[in-house]
């Protein structure tokens, strides 16, 4: 499998008052294709300025990151405006949604924005909460209408249309209380195992990192653990072998 994220001695500083302040240190580290990785740390451990050089938001003071083969360490504003458009589907933890706006039209408006014609995206939208298993019965709702959980399964489609390289949640169950949390996550694994889609995961909750196939653990600006996610393997490998036997007997 292709690496999607190579990030290689990326280092972030921000110059304020005078003074210099080290935020990533010297991070290393790849995802492939197909992966479903969560980064974990507490606040102030920098995973949300990681987070911001891998969403193409901002660039390092140093060291590369690839993206899809492509270099984005030193792009423009207006070339990383065009890479987040085009390779990443964005997840936030505040949903950012148009209150007014129906599901289907929140779901289409990247489509909006990439001028893509009315009856081609909204296919694209359908199709998008169909992967995202959003009920078809609140597709014509305004999201103001809809639970939190569903806003944000709302915005797991919108992340879709565009066919991103990679779909990157922000603490996408910070709003969320427990039981509909699990429901947001299984539509990111979902997503992972059923449509090979690479999902990479920003929290600071060891429990919702666990929904993950690997842990990457950063603090004080350094990656102190990177791991595999044993459960989640074996659940994997297991899903696996009954989705074979299941298509044997068909």
């Amino acid at each position: 499998m292709k690496e999607i994220i190579e990030c290689k001695d990326i280092k972030k500083s921000y110059h304020t008052g005078g003074i210099d302040t080290a935020v990533l240190k010297g991070i290393t580290f790849s995802v492939k294709e197909g992966e479903f990785v969560a980064i974990m740390g507490p606040s102030g451990s920098g995973k949300s300025t990681l987070m911001h050089i891998i969403g193409a938001l901002d660039t390092p003071t140093s060291g590369s990151y690839f993206l899809a083969g492509q270099d984005v360490s030193k792009l423009s504003d207006e070339e990383l405006a065009d890479i987040r458009r085009d390779k990443i589907g964005f997840v936030f933890q505040s949903f950012n949604l148009l209150p007014r706006a129906t599901v289907l039209r929140n779901v289409s408006l990247p489509l909006i924005y990439a001028n893509v014609e009315k009856a081609k995206r909204e296919r694209i939208a359908e199709q998008a909460l169909i992967d995202s298993a959003f009920p078809k019965a609140f597709w014509n709702h305004r999201s103001n209408q809809l639970s939190g959980g569903m806003m944000q399964r709302v915005a797991i489609a919108r992340s879709l249309v565009n066919d991103p390289a990679l779909i990157l949640a922000d603490e996408p169950t910070g709003n969320l209380d427990s039981k509909t949390g699990e429901v947001v996550l299984h539509t990111f694994q979902t997503l992972n195992m059923k449509q090979g889609k690479t999902v990479v995961l920003i929290t600071h909750e060891p429990y919702v990192a666990q929904h993950a196939d690997r842990i990457i653990h950063i603090r004080d600006g350094h990656i102190v653990t990177d791991e595999k996610n044993p459960k989640k393997l074996i659940a994997r490998h297991e899903a696996d072998i009954e989705e074979q036997v299941f298509a044997a007997h068909k």
